[in-house]
């Protein structure tokens, strides 16, 4: 049987706008994701997805409830460690990709692995790896710049790789991308789930990039109104 990787329990996020106002951004979010799954987290602007991810990417800390990542309490943990369980449990890749301008495709994927401990060496023999295997061999000394939509998404998606986490959150990986570019980077994904095994957590208004997950989850109002299971 799989374990829980993440688990929300009863989770609310309630924002401080001003003076006696308050905005609940999650009320009452539950949600459990094992080992090796690919779920779908979707829901209309103002449901509650954004506050969903940084809670279940361990971002941000929950008002009430509970939220565990491999078993320990996220809100009982200092920044520093949590920090450190991130980068070694959790791979982040964004709508807007979050490359460094400044630095190439190699060194905008190493740059995650400083803060574990690697080796410069070791450094850049894996993030040289992993710009092949996102079929980017060809670019790894280009700057973002210098790359195609598509082409910095595939270097995120590797920077998320950098440090073999189990787990990739992808929040609207495709919605700064041509329909092409967008299928590459969901077969990607699905490529990791399926041959690599990562529990797959992704963040999408967009029903047909929902449908490469196991499960589609809908948010309305901070909660989740709807189960779908998918897998087949």
């Amino acid at each position: 049987m799989k374990k829980d990787i993440i688990k929300l329990e009863d989770v609310w996020k309630i924002y401080k706008m001003g003076k006696g106002v308050e905005v609940q951004a999650l009320r009452g979010l539950s949600l459990e994701v094992k080992d090796e799954e690919f779920i779908a987290i979707m829901g209309p602007s103002g449901s509650g997805k954004s506050t969903a991810m940084n809670m279940v990417g361990a971002l941000d800390i929950p008002t009430r409830g509970r939220i565990l990542l491999d078993g320990k309490d996220i809100a009982k943990l200092y920044e520093s460690d949590l920090a450190q369980i991130r980068g070694k449990k959790i791979g982040f890749v964004f709508q807007k990709f979050n490359l460094i301008n400044t630095l190439s495709a190699l060194e905008n994927v190493m740059l995650p692995m400083i803060f574990q401990g690697l080796t410069e060496r070791k450094r850049k023999e894996r993030a040289t790896m992993l710009l092949n295997k996102v079929g980017l061999g060809d670019r790894i000394n280009h700057k973002p710049n210098e790359l195609s939509g598509g082409q910095q998404q595939r270097v995120a998606i590797a920077r998320a790789l950098s440090n073999d986490p189990p787990i990739i959150l992808a929040d609207e990986p495709t919605g700064n991308l041509d329909s092409t570019s967008g299928k590459m980077i969901m077969e990607l994904l699905s490529n990791l789930h399926h041959k690599q095994k990562k529990t797959i957590i992704l963040v999408t208004h967009d029903e047909d990039v929902a449908k490469a997950a196991d499960d589609i989850y809908f948010l309305r109002d901070g909660t989740i109104v709807k189960k779908q299971h998918l897998r087949r």
